[in-house]
């Protein structure tokens, strides 16, 4: 992919605007500056509608907004209504509170290729550091290797390696389908593969492995998991782990799906979706 080609960011987020911000402000700051932003909002309060749609790097961003009511975890819905405003041949997934490194775009953009997709890459913050960020005391995208040094040493930090940037090649293919390090927080698919799969399961309910299934989809269907690490850096911002009662079940239909090779969505991006009351907004 060349670095003159628009890409597509759709930002997934739940009532956390102080994140969003922070994940915006990244975004403003890439070093590559030919991409959309669509936010995929699952129905976030209007206390957290607010701070976005008056933000000034929202609209310099071009900011499209798009939300529907909170009826519970519901990301693969709101995932796929984030898709369906896309303009671009090529969409990375991004959650709300993933702050990207500041050239994520490029770095995604160099790894694109056809029958690939890319699973990026991600940094855990602590408690204490992801509040800085939030209260804007501190900034992580940028930063040097110093800077990270001693966030590690301090336990602020997850781990060192995306300070490296590895190139591309063979080893980056997973040419079989495994569960780890399957994250739809960092995500790049290229449209007509996505389309391909019929998208996000909206079947899958509650917290839990839409993501597993979506990529598992992509490999029944001959696309390949391309590893982004050492390259699409983003720096995850601490919060308590949703509940998580409905996982089991989920990934017990991923391990069913493993063996009965299905490739479309059983209730997909592609449906008819009657009495739609998703809202957008365009900033």
């Amino acid at each position: 992919m060349n670095a003159s080609d628009l890409v597509s960011v759709v930002i997934t987020t739940y009532n956390r605007s102080d994140a969003l911000l922070a994940v915006l402000n990244g975004l403003l700051r890439q070093s590559d500056q030919h991409f959309e932003v669509i936010v995929a909002d699952d129905g976030s309060r209007e206390e957290h509608l607010l701070p976005i749609f008056e933000s000034a790097d929202a609209k310099a961003l071009k900011l499209v907004h798009v939300w529907h009511p909170d009826v519970g975890f519901t990301a693969a819905c709101i995932r796929n209504r984030g898709v369906a405003l896309t303009s671009s041949p090529y969409v990375l997934f991004l959650d709300g509170d993933c702050v990207p490194e500041i050239d994520f775009i490029a770095q995604h953009k160099a790894l694109a290729q056809a029958g690939f997709f890319v699973n990026g890459s991600r940094v855990l913050l602590s408690p204490e550091l992801t509040q800085h960020v939030l209260a804007g005391i501190e900034q992580v995208d940028g930063r040097s290797w110093f800077f990270w040094f001693r966030q590690r040493m301090f336990g602020h930090a997850s781990k060192l390696t995306h300070l490296l940037r590895l190139p591309d090649g063979q080893r980056r293919v997973a040419r079989e389908f495994s569960w780890k390090g399957i994250r739809s927080c960092n995500m790049g698919v290229w449209k007509a593969d996505f389309e391909r799969v019929d998208g996000f399961d909206e079947s899958f309910i509650g917290w839990g492995h839409e993501d597993a299934d979506f990529v598992l989809r992509l490999h029944h269907s001959g696309v390949m998991r391309k590893n982004g690490y050492c390259a699409t850096e983003v720096f995850h911002l601490w919060h308590r782990d949703a509940s998580r009662n409905k996982a089991s079940q989920n990934a017990q239909l991923v391990e069913e799906r493993v063996k009965n090779g299905l490739i479309r969505s059983t209730l997909g991006y592609s449906q008819v979706r009657l009495n739609d009351n998703a809202q957008i907004t365009r900033l």
